[in-house]
């Protein structure tokens, strides 16, 4: 669903967390980590603790500081903790689908916490309606839970590794049990998983490392592709419960994704930032006097592309900070001032000047041409648009919102096409090859969206030949 204020830019699903934090309300840590965590997903925030056997919940609509507050998190005892922050790929936008999700087994309470996207949830989700197990969401964790809840016999890890052997997907997964919490991660390191270590014993599990910083955690380690990571009173222990596939991991990460403060593959993802904004530079400088970011993700990217060619950083565009989401239908006029509504030019800074503006992306080319024409009205004599990806020309079915194939704008045109859709002076986008040496990898990361290869074929072939998408299956 289009949103009146959203960006032409991708979404992830969702961030997860988990603590384990002996002697102290677990919840109380797991606010301050999901409000860290609160540029994965703005639609939901849930959260389940657990205090000897009893699971707490508490779940709704809205972002973290609305969802919680001191009467329901006073209810959320234990010191064991999962909590996720929401935004839907999988699965409508509605209460129902607000995860974490919890369930009885025979073996006790479990609830499950996800963040990406199972590919072969279609063929899971009949095999459990015709085992007669009726399902309430239309979301693929809820899937997940079910398949944990009735994987047989034997202690917990052992349950999560054969459901894992059974889904295709990237994920990772937040569980809580009676008296552990476990972090999960896909066979391919689709998406990002991190354990830290709390001051005064204890452990947390998160997306990412910037939900560390805010209750005063150490990073210890990421999680590898394939792995299980158990905190509970013992500490923590990592166990290979599958086994690794060839590295995959998610280039829109490091691109646009994590927090600028996280760690991911062992940098820093501001410094990887401005080294894209750099190889940017390398392959399009181009005749101007300012570089002028796309805020706020678009800040390092133009940082280090301005240190690389020499021009000048400025800022020209400001963002706003205070507005929210909004589930409008909106007209394409309305869609048109909702960048008037989330911009607004310096133009002072702007006035005769020959600008680069650097973004993070182009989607659906619906932001590209409005911010050009306002960076025009401001008085800029001409604008260069630089883009710190290439061009995205294929849906993703791992967890990102990349929008349909024929909403794509770079599927349907040339660049030269989409610079003069969008009216700029000259469009130029970062190439594959420049991305990987930015990231100062040769293979490792899944391109996707960029050249139309998956990590894995079948069950994203079968959704294309759905979608009647039949060109991108077998060629022209």
């Amino acid at each position: 669903m289009t949103t009146l204020n959203d960006e032409d830019v991708p979404r992830e699903e969702c961030g997860v967390l988990a603590i384990h934090a002996p002697g102290v309300q677990a919840a109380r840590l797991a606010f301050f980590g999901l409000y860290a965590l609160q540029h994965r997903g703005q639609e939901a925030a849930g959260m389940v603790s657990c205090d000897g056997g009893t699971l707490h919940v508490h779940k709704a609509m809205g972002l973290v500081s609305q969802v919680f507050n001191e009467a329901n998190l006073s209810n959320l005892k234990g010191d064991l903790v999962i909590g996720h922050t929401r935004y839907s790929t999988t699965g409508s936008a509605s209460l129902r689908n607000v995860q974490p999700y919890e369930i009885e087994t025979r073996d006790g309470p479990v609830a499950l916490g996800h963040n990406g996207n199972i590919t072969n949830a279609p063929a899971l989700r009949r095999e459990l309606l015709d085992r007669g197990i009726g399902l309430q969401t239309s979301s693929d964790t809820e899937i997940l839970v079910h398949l944990l809840a009735g994987a047989g016999v034997g202690d917990w890890r052992s349950r999560i590794a054969s459901m894992m052997a059974r889904i295709e997907g990237g994920y990772s997964l937040v569980i809580l049990t009676r008296n552990a919490a476990f972090g999960v991660r896909d066979p391919w390191g689709l998406r990002p998983l991190v354990l830290g270590r709390l001051p005064d014993g204890g452990h947390v599990l998160a997306s990412e490392s910037c939900a560390f910083a805010p209750i005063g955690a150490e990073m210890v380690q990421e999680i590898g592709p394939g792995q299980i990571c158990r905190i509970d009173n013992n500490g923590y222990e990592i166990t290979q419960a599958v086994p690794e596939q060839k590295l995959a991991f998610c280039t829109f990460e490091e691109i646009y994704f994590a927090r600028p403060d996280s760690i991911q593959q062992g940098r820093l993802v501001h410094q990887v930032r401005q080294e894209i904004g750099r190889q940017l530079a390398r392959e399009s400088s181009v005749e101007a006097d300012i570089v002028v970011p796309v805020p706020d993700s678009g800040v390092p990217h133009a940082i280090g592309f301005a240190d690389q060619s020499g021009i000048t950083f400025s800022e020209g565009l400001i963002k706003s900070r205070y507005i929210g989401r909004t589930f409008i239908q909106p007209t394409a006029e309305l869609r048109e001032s909702s960048v008037a509504m989330k911009f607004n030019p310096l133009p002072e800074n702007l006035v005769g000047k020959r600008v680069v503006v650097v973004d993070d992306s182009i989607v659906r080319g619906t932001t590209s041409g409005p911010l050009v024409k306002m960076l025009r009205d401001a008085g800029a004599a001409e604008v260069h648009m630089r883009v710190s990806c290439p061009p995205i020309r294929f849906p993703c079915f791992m967890g990102i919102d990349m929008a349909d194939a024929e909403e794509l704008i770079a599927a349907r045109m040339s660049v030269k096409e989409i610079g003069d859709h969008i009216q700029a002076d000259s469009l130029a986008y970062l190439s594959i090859d420049g991305l990987m040496t930015a990231l100062e990898a040769s293979d490792g990361y899944c391109n996707a969206c960029f050249t139309g290869e998956y990590p894995f074929e079948t069950a994203v072939q079968l959704q294309l030949l759905e979608k009647g998408q039949f060109a991108q299956v077998f060629g022209d």
